[in-house]
């Protein structure tokens, strides 16, 4: 059995994607920062099916924190195969009016995360000499967008950072990819006006939003050994929005 490590999988992409490495049969760790009550729902949605599942409390921006509920996994699970960041906040905003504590606030959590949650579970995937690591960026950390500057940049980080890692690491059987989601339909797009989502989808080519299952879809295939010749890949499903 493989066993995952999920961040951010109490609610939205990270949840789709914890019920579907659920459903493939692997033990999954909800990983969660304020959302405890969903986390532990989802848990106990799972141990009633059977499959090994724990949710473990960590602020991704603090790295000890990070190394204690790698820690807690490991004690659980004993391995840990498979790690997903999907933990990250948004800001939509003109980049002239951000503030310090704002800008400092999406660097720590969607780029500080990524790093202290790999830098975590490397020890063990380094002794073992096998591992999977799906970082989650957006179509604009591929191309940036206006009023989107500040998170555009840290999501551009998470793909420089995936695809240098993936060639450090691809001589000890570890491999890191990463999926840039386009606009799918989650609380962090809650913002969006119905008129705006409207007018996304009209841009899309297939001409309509994205769910998080479809998200989760992408992010559980790299994970997956069907995908054991896949590493420093950026998969993104955006319904052709960004090509």
């Amino acid at each position: 059995m493989k066993y995952a490590l999920i961040t951010g999988g109490s609610r939205g992409i990270g949840a789709a994607t914890v019920r579907l490495c659920a459903r493939r049969g692997w033990g999954v760790a909800v990983g969660y920062d304020h959302s405890e009550s969903p986390a532990r729902s989802l848990v106990q949605e799972l141990s009633a099916l059977g499959v090994p599942a724990l949710a473990v409390q960590a602020d991704v921006s603090d790295n000890e924190q990070v190394r204690r509920m790698v820690d807690n996994v490991l004690e659980n699970f004993c391995q840990l195969d498979i790690l997903i960041c999907s933990a990250g906040i948004s800001h939509v905003g003109l980049i002239s009016q951000i503030d310090e504590t704002r800008w400092r606030n999406l660097f720590a959590v969607n780029v500080d995360g990524v790093h202290h949650c790999c830098q975590a579970v490397l020890p063990h995937m380094l002794s073992r000499q096998s591992g999977s690591i799906v970082t989650v960026s957006s179509m604009w950390g591929q191309v940036g967008a206006s009023c989107e500057v500040a998170y555009s940049a840290t999501k551009g980080a998470v793909i420089a950072y995936t695809k240098a890692l993936a060639k450090e690491l691809g001589p000890s059987n570890i491999r890191v990819n990463c999926v840039a989601p386009g606009v799918i339909d989650t609380e962090m797009n809650a913002h969006l006006s119905p008129e705006d989502l409207s007018a996304l989808a009209d841009e899309t080519p297939l001409c309509r939003i994205g769910t998080p299952e479809e998200a989760a879809a992408a992010i559980a295939f790299l994970a997956s050994d069907e995908a054991s010749f896949l590493t420093g890949q950026v998969l993104a499903p955006n319904g052709g929005l960004v090509v």
